[in-house]
């Protein structure tokens, strides 16, 4: 039988698919018991995240199949998940499937996370053509991690995981 981890660990994201909730960076811990039961640690993208019933009836849901009858799941809120614990292959995965994937995050000041209005900082470069020829169109995109770019070289519109 696999380990807990490795079931964990192979749980795509419902709505970036192309990545599991690892790649994601999301899941934070898996601890299996003595007994035999397992608990999962997972943090939201952001507190208020419409996936994480999903996320975790999924978890629940492979775990089980995979022989784990006691499997509890546990959200952890702080420290808060940042794009910077997307690993690098899930980086490739968003880029191999026509999304940009974010930038580093900028430094911040302890505390509430700031409102920054206007457009971001840095220039996107496109998963279709490799350009750096490009422009946000919407900064509100399919979901509210991600925005809505077009690449003025090649014209393909494109998402953008937007740095968190």
């Amino acid at each position: 039988m696999a380990s807990a981890r490795e079931v964990a660990e192979t749980v795509a994201d419902p709505e970036l698919p192309m990545l599991t909730l690892a790649d994601l960076g999301i899941l934070r811990d898996v601890r299996e018991g003595e007994d035999g039961a397992v608990v999962v640690t997972i943090t939201p993208t952001y507190s208020g995240c419409t996936a994480m019933e999903a996320i975790r009836a999924d978890l629940c849901a492979a775990l089980r199949a995979a022989g784990y009858a006691d499997v509890e799941i546990r959200t952890r809120l702080s420290p808060a998940w940042t794009t910077d614990w997307i690993g690098e292959n899930g980086r490739l995965k968003l880029a191999e499937a026509g999304i940009a994937p974010p930038g580093p995050v900028r430094e911040r000041a302890d505390g509430p996370v700031p409102v920054t209005l206007g457009p971001p900082r840095r220039r996107v470069t496109c998963p279709n053509c490799g350009s750096d020829d490009t422009r946000e169109i919407s900064r509100f995109g399919a979901t509210a991690c991600k925005a809505l770019w077009r690449c003025d070289t090649c014209w393909e519109p494109f998402e953008h995981v937007k740095e968190i």
